[in-house]
């Protein structure tokens, strides 16, 4: 079975970026994509995801608000925040919420492949 993962971004470009990613790679595939905290619970609902990338920055509410809802009604929830921002503080508050990682868009998209595997994998 391949890893399902559903990309939160508000960014179209970025959506689309992250996709080309996801989608080159044999084990894992694109579920969903959301463009706001609202539509991310929506679609984690309905299609429970392996793994969530969360932008932190989402018109309706931050990300890290959208995680700690989606962890209350999935607790086991596997979530990442990617992010533009170095931020210690968010980092920390990601990190309080539940989130698995803490992840840069800066990233090379081995890294971000790597990250995703070793969050289903238990690591």
């Amino acid at each position: 079975m391949p890893i399902r993962i559903l990309s939160v971004d508000d960014n179209p470009l970025f959506r689309e970026a992250i996709a080309a990613v996801i989608e080159s790679q044999p084990d894992m595939v694109l579920v969903s994509q959301a463009y706001s905290s609202s539509d991310a619970i929506l679609k984690h609902r309905a299609v429970q995801p392996d793994v969530t990338l969360m932008d932190l920055r989402l018109p309706d509410a931050s990300g890290i608000d959208t995680l700690i809802a989606i962890r209350a009604e999935f607790p086991a929830a596997r979530v990442f925040v990617l992010t533009t921002f170095e931020d210690e503080v968010e980092n920390q508050r990601a990190m309080a919420a539940g989130a698995r990682g803490y992840l840069l868009k800066t990233m090379p998209p081995n890294e971000l492949t790597r990250a995703i595997r070793n969050a289903c994998a238990g690591n």
